[in-house]
């Protein structure tokens, strides 16, 4: 049998996180001195302390979601003894979780990650005027629902599938006239709770093509590796690890769907019996339920849980 590391997307920051870590560990604080550094920016402050507005910018957001899950990333493996491939077999990421995957799997140096997050965060942000686009999850209908809903939304306009997350919980992304229709359609075709999500901008779908141009651009100037474990890519819910590849992919899901759902179904299938999510909240975790009882999965993030998680090796 074998496990995964998983890595959270936006949406999971809060206020203090990493904080308690950064007090108790000095490999961790050394962390979020280092992504600090990088940016020229007090981030690891913002991530303590707030406030929450500033943070959930995706600018910040995105980088302060890496920083936290590399900082229990690095008390695991320097000071906990993990060892990729032989403790963990594979990693993933949810959208901006891809690149702390890489990061985590030595793939990209720390610095460099928190730069690509920061400029990625800043291209998603510019891509769409503020206004012109929205997200929305349509909760409780299966996927090839919710893809004929978007379809029938668009009337000329984006609609996309922009994360298939799990069983029941299908975000779609776009101009926010056409989401709104989709909401009204979901609702009209048995969804149990369609709702529009409170984002800065509609990610995941076409009108993100600005973004990914950027990011074509910074992550052709990159030193991206191959990573020491497969990486589960969003784009193709299937194992990589050549660098041409995963940097291709990397580009191309700025605009794609994150089939996270697929993805965990995937690492089943190579007999992946613990997925652990490392980092902030515990969205992943609770996501996992839905897919596939078999797996079990825990949340990483606290020094206490680093510690049971030690333990459990």
């Amino acid at each position: 049998m074998a496990r995964a590391l998983v890595f959270p997307g936006q949406g999971s920051q809060t206020v203090g996180m990493g904080k308690a870590l950064a007090d108790a560990v000095p490999t961790a604080r050394a962390v979020f001195e280092e992504v600090d550094e990088a940016l020229n920016q007090n981030l690891s402050r913002l991530m303590f302390e707030g406030p929450i507005e500033e943070l959930t910018l995706t600018e910040n957001a995105q980088p302060a979601l890496m920083a936290m899950s590399l900082a229990v990333v690095r008390v695991l493996r320097h000071d906990g003894g993990l060892e990729f491939g032989r403790h963990c077999q594979f990693v993933a990421g949810h959208s901006l979780g891809e690149y702390s995957a890489l990061c985590a799997a030595d793939a990209l140096d720390l610095d460099e990650t928190a730069r690509l997050l920061k400029r990625r965060g800043q291209a998603m942000q510019q891509a769409v005027p503020v206004g012109q686009g929205a997200m929305a999850a349509l909760l409780g209908l299966d996927f090839e629902t919710a893809q004929a809903v978007a379809r029938d939304a668009a009337e000329g306009q984006v609609c996309d599938i922009a994360n298939d997350n799990a069983p029941g919980q299908v975000v779609v992304s776009g101009n926010v006239e056409a989401v709104e229709r989709a909401v009204d359609l979901a609702r009209e075709r048995g969804a149990r709770r369609p709702m529009l999500l409170p984002v800065s901008a509609p990610f995941h779908c076409a009108l993100m093509q600005p973004a990914a141009d950027v990011m074509a651009d910074a992550l052709r100037q990159s030193q991206l590796r191959a990573p020491v474990v497969p990486l589960i890519a969003n784009v193709n819910a299937s194992a990589v690890s050549e660098p041409a590849e995963i940097r291709d992919l990397l580009v191309k899901q700025v605009t794609a769907m994150v089939r996270w759902r697929e993805s965990v179904l995937f690492l089943r299938g190579q007999d992946v019996d613990n997925l652990v999510e490392v980092g902030a909240g515990k969205v992943l975790t609770t996501m996992l339920k839905r897919i596939d009882k078999e797996i079990s999965g825990q949340a990483v993030s606290e020094p206490e849980d680093i510690e049971a998680f030690l333990k459990s090796l």
